[in-house]
């Protein structure tokens, strides 16, 4: 039994090891989809607030999501990540800033 669970541990660190990348790229994806989808819910497809909130929910939950509507900028933070997307206009919608 003691040894299955070796083995077993030792395939779970030889899984992480081999997807260290993606691993380390994950915290920053949750805040970036989730500014850039709101950002376009509310001002490419002009949804109301409460339905765009719903529509980027995630099972890991952000620690902020923040909407500057004059402006039409959202900042949405989580895992320890913050991202801002921007409306750029008709043709081109929302991108994510810098």
């Amino acid at each position: 039994m003691k040894r299955m669970l070796l083995l077993l541990v030792l395939a779970l660190l030889g899984w992480a090891w081999l997807e260290r990348q993606a691993l380390a790229d994950f915290p920053g994806i949750l805040s970036a989809y989730s500014a850039k989808e709101y950002c376009s819910c509310r001002f490419v497809m002009g949804f109301d607030e409460g339905y765009c909130r719903g529509y980027v929910k995630q099972w890991l939950p952000l620690s902020e999501l923040h909407e500057d509507t004059p402006q039409r900028r959202v900042s949405a933070a989580g895992l320890g990540q913050r991202s801002q997307a921007a409306w750029q206009g008709p043709q081109a919608g929302c991108r994510l800033l810098p």
